[in-house]
């Protein structure tokens, strides 16, 4: 559905994402490289596990939550990938650490 414009000069970056290395551009946010993958969804709803993607791309609607880098409930579309930075799907209720 989404696929990345090529920028000849930019310098390729590696991030994995559920385990997997994907490719990406500095600039670019994480909710962007998540929905050109097969799966655009970062995280499925509490209640009833119903999936969600990015949507508005601005930090409104919660929708693109992940695991970025450890930290959970992370908003993907407020932040730019790294070299060697991990997401993870967010599936069903967080569990509370103890």
């Amino acid at each position: 559905m989404f696929h990345q414009l090529s920028d000849p000069g930019a310098q390729a970056l590696t991030l994995t994402i559920d385990g997997q290395p994907v490719t990406a551009s500095p600039g670019e946010t994480v909710a962007s490289v998540l929905l050109r993958q097969d799966s655009p969804v970062a995280r499925s709803t509490p209640v009833h596990g119903n999936p969600r993607a990015p949507y508005c791309m601005m930090g409104v609607c919660f929708d693109c939550l992940a695991t970025v880098d450890g930290v959970a409930s992370t908003q993907t579309c407020l932040v730019a990938v790294r070299d060697g930075m991990t997401v993870e799907r967010q599936h069903g209720k967080r569990s509370i650490a103890t």
